[in-house]
């Protein structure tokens, strides 16, 4: 598990009155000359807003700054094989990054460094939690062949419930949190957090899901002016749809807590006149002023 770092910068998600899949997006190409992942750059399309962005990729300007890869003897590549198909076999899970979900528990080969912050893609099993059924998980999109350094947030909710009436000195209310999916969030050109240049990487995150036991990567449309080569410190990442959609704005358009919740009230309330008003007329939706 990644330890906790107080001087985390706040990438927060912020809901805002868009639709995350909206306004037509270009589909952002890179320069044959421009050094970016190596891996990836051909597995997976980030889409651009083209009435807010700028995608122009500049060409010869810094690569990744790429991990050594370090030789383990008890490495056994699992990428290829069926998904939910049960090892022979137990693993270390010292070896592992060991995330913990609401239905199960995901491992991703964790290579030695002092961060703990370093993620191997090319190995990864799922179990139910606290045990030791080892299974390949569903992977929904190309891996990273190569080592990256991720920050991970998890994706929730509290569930509370009621004592039983014949346990009258337990606690009026039981609250428990329960983690649904699991960002993966690339630091910017594997970047370590203490350096003065550390940025998060949005346009590259991947999701672990607790209820299909799978592993993907999001789908993120951009907003920010400047393409590739723009200050990543200045994005701000907006998570809607239950953790489905994704997309990044300029951190001077975020919405402060009350304007956020009246617009989602709003919303609401007008679905809720409109299932009402729908039982009154012949026509499906109102003339609102």
């Amino acid at each position: 598990m990644t330890r906790p770092i107080s001087c985390r910068p706040d990438f927060r998600a912020w809901a805002d009155d868009g639709d995350a899949d909206g306004g037509g997006p270009d589909d952002y190409d890179m320069d044959e000359d421009e050094v970016e992942e190596v891996d990836n750059k051909k597995d997976f399309d980030v889409d651009y807003d083209t009435a807010a962005a700028v995608a122009v990729a500049a060409a010869g300007h810094g690569g990744e700054d790429d991990i050594a890869m370090v030789h383990s003897k008890s490495f056994v590549s699992t990428q290829g094989w069926d998904s939910e198909k049960i090892v022979d076999y137990r693993i270390n899970e010292d070896e592992f990054h060991k995330i913990c979900l609401l239905d199960c528990d995901f491992f991703i080969r964790k290579p030695p460094d002092p961060d703990n912050d370093v993620y191997d893609f090319r190995e990864m099993y799922v179990t139910p939690p606290d045990t030791d059924i080892y299974a390949i998980p569903k992977v929904l999109a190309p891996m990273p062949q190569k080592y990256i350094r991720c920050a991970q947030s998890d994706y929730g909710c509290y569930n509370v419930t009621e004592p039983p009436i014949d346990a009258p000195r337990d606690p009026m209310y039981k609250s428990e949190r329960e983690v649904l999916k699991v960002f993966l969030t690339k630091h910017y050109r594997n970047r370590r957090l203490g350096d003065p240049e550390f940025a998060l990487d949005f346009e590259e995150i991947y999701v672990i899901d607790s209820k299909t036991k799978s592993i993907t990567r999001a789908k993120v449309v951009v907003t920010v002016p400047g393409g590739s080569e723009r200050d990543r410190k200045n994005d701000l990442l907006i998570v809607r749809d239950n953790g489905n959609s994704f997309k990044i704005i300029p951190s001077g358009e975020r919405d402060d807590p009350t304007t956020v919740i009246e617009k989602e009230e709003w919303n609401k309330t007008r679905q809720d006149m409109e299932k009402h008003l729908r039982k009154l007329r012949d026509f499906s939706v109102s003339n609102w002023f």
